[in-house]
């Protein structure tokens, strides 16, 4: 629930498992959780709980591009600054300055802000992924020249900005790129065409099934045991017109998990009274936060497409154009130049070889459900990741090679992909947006010999509907063919979000038949 202890390495013999030397890696996408974070909202200041967190130092030295128009120029130049927080005052309202526990004034976090263990947490994240897919596998290069094959992308909200950032850092940090390394581009979108988060704020219709199945969490729950232990521990700092904890209660249960998991991932001057660390209390509010926010996605195929299936339909068509050697592997949206040489020529670009998006605890518990392997049923933790791997049948295991070429340091890996493109536009003709069921014999033979596989927190998962034969590795369930995968994806993929997310508004929320996830 709150910050994530890393499993150790892999050790030699798990590493040759996990990659067999008959697969060759091609194309590998994380999804990462930011790191720890002061509360997004201040609560329980009434048990002693400061509403201001003295753990951001970086607001101490931010730093923003700001342009010089001295001498008739258009230079711009970097503008460095500390930012201090202002709110009203006790007594009349008059402007005071926001104090830490211990009247801190400098480095205090607005709310939601990534704190200075966030970005430790993040920052080790890509250490991690450095020793794996850098030292071990040789899949990566150890220096960077430009990132030209990486793909990043990060939420709207600056916690997730931040975390890619420091991710990125630890992969690479400053001496692995090269000198003249080019700063690297960094998707976002505007908040109402986001889908790396469920996002019920830009979605009518996502957001009523949000609410029913919310409110279905209260129906069963409010009136429980587990319910009445949780008021019996904290009633006495809940709101006085409202002492009694509930699903729906004010704050929400999920407001005070969010409050007890922040301040178990800092220090003692944040810290709640004991009560709230009973180890009851956290099971009992873990279970009922998953269910309240995650069930949708188990039972119902437009919950799924609603939240969390624009994202999961961009991930498998960057892979299927992997497979397809185009640049809708994600290549048209990163290359550095989208006007001008190889993507105008229609020669292509360099092949995405490695993809990290900054999202949320929401997005990760969204995927593995909708792919009906979220089996755990825990909270995901801060820092926590999923990594999607696609793998190609190894050329080098036909030949009787067993160990894989190392990478070079340039971002040209392999050949660059042809591409007809536009700028900034997929490729035409590409079908990783085209369904399953639709694509010809050719079209589907463009996906043979593609493999897809699942990690979340460096522990393999499955998806159930590639268990059946033909649809996986011969002997090992975990890698799910690329044809199989998709077809279990492209029953979710929205054709045109924004319609649905209109439509039938106050229709029934539930589905009339059972229509579980991960087939």
């Amino acid at each position: 629930m709150t910050s994530l202890t890393p499993r150790p390495p892999y050790t030699d013999a798990e590493l040759r498992s996990l990659y067999p030397s008959g697969l060759e890696l091609q194309l590998v996408q994380i999804l990462l959780r930011h790191g720890e974070r002061s509360p997004v909202s201040a609560r329980f200041q009434g048990a002693g709980l400061p509403a201001f967190w003295p753990y951001c130092s970086a607001a101490r030295q931010l730093k923003s591009a700001v342009l010089d128009r001295h001498h008739g120029g258009r230079q711009f130049s970097t503008f460095e600054w500390r930012r201090r927080l202002e709110t009203f005052g006790r007594l009349d309202d008059g402007p005071v300055l926001a104090a830490g526990p211990a009247g801190e004034l400098d480095g205090v976090c607005e709310m939601g802000m990534l704190t200075d263990k966030g970005r430790e947490t993040t920052f080790d994240l890509g250490a991690r992924l450095r020793e794996l897919y850098v030292d071990r596998l040789r899949f990566l290069p150890p220096v960077l020249l430009d990132a030209d094959a990486l793909y990043l992308r990060a939420t709207p909200i600056p916690r997730a900005l931040d975390s890619v950032q420091e991710t990125f850092t630890g992969l690479y940090p400053a001496h692995t790129r090269a000198p003249a390394f080019p700063p690297p581009a960094i998707l976002t979108r505007a908040p109402g065409d986001e889908t790396l988060f469920p996002n019920d704020s830009n979605c009518r219709r996502f957001a009523a099934l949000s609410r029913a199945f919310a409110q279905r969490a209260a129906d069963r729950w409010n009136g429980t045991d587990e319910m009445a232990y949780l008021t019996r521990l904290w009633s006495k700092w809940m709101p006085e017109d409202s002492p009694r904890v509930a699903v729906d209660s004010r704050p929400r249960l999920s407001g005070i998990m969010d409050t007890i998991n922040s301040t178990l991932a800092h220090g003692p001057a944040t810290r709640l009274p004991k009560e709230f660390y009973d180890p009851k209390a956290r099971e009992i509010v873990e279970r009922i936060g998953v269910e309240e926010w995650f069930a949708g996605y188990k039972e119902s195929k437009e919950y799924r497409a609603l939240g969390i299936g624009g994202l999961l339909g961009d991930v498998v068509g960057r892979m299927v154009g992997s497979a397809e050697r185009s640049t809708a592997d994600g290549g048209y949206e990163v290359a550095r130049k989208l006007e001008s040489g190889a993507m105008k020529e229609g020669k292509g670009a360099t092949p995405i070889r490695f993809g990290l998006s900054g999202c949320h605890d929401t997005t990760l518990a969204a995927v593995l459900a909708s792919l009906g392997a979220y089996e755990d049923n825990k909270w995901p933790p801060y820092t926590s990741h999923i990594a999607i791997e696609m793998f190609r049948k190894s050329t080098a295991s036909q030949k009787g090679e067993t160990t894989p070429s190392p990478a070079r340091s340039s971002s040209s890996w392999f050949k660059p992909w042809s591409s007809s493109a536009k700028p900034g536009n997929p490729p035409p003709g590409t079908i990783g947006r085209k369904r399953s069921e639709d694509l010809s014999p050719a079209e589907r033979a463009k996906l043979d010999g593609y493999y897809v596989r699942i990690r979340y927190n460096d522990a393999v998962v499955k998806v159930p509907g590639c268990g059946a034969p033909g649809k996986h590795l011969e002997g090992d369930e975990s890698f799910c063919t690329l044809d199989a995968f998709k077809a279990i994806v492209d029953k979710f993929v929205p054709s045109n979000w924004k319609q649905q997310c209109r439509a039938n508004v106050k229709g029934p929320a539930f589905p009339s038949e059972p229509e579980p996830a991960g087939y």
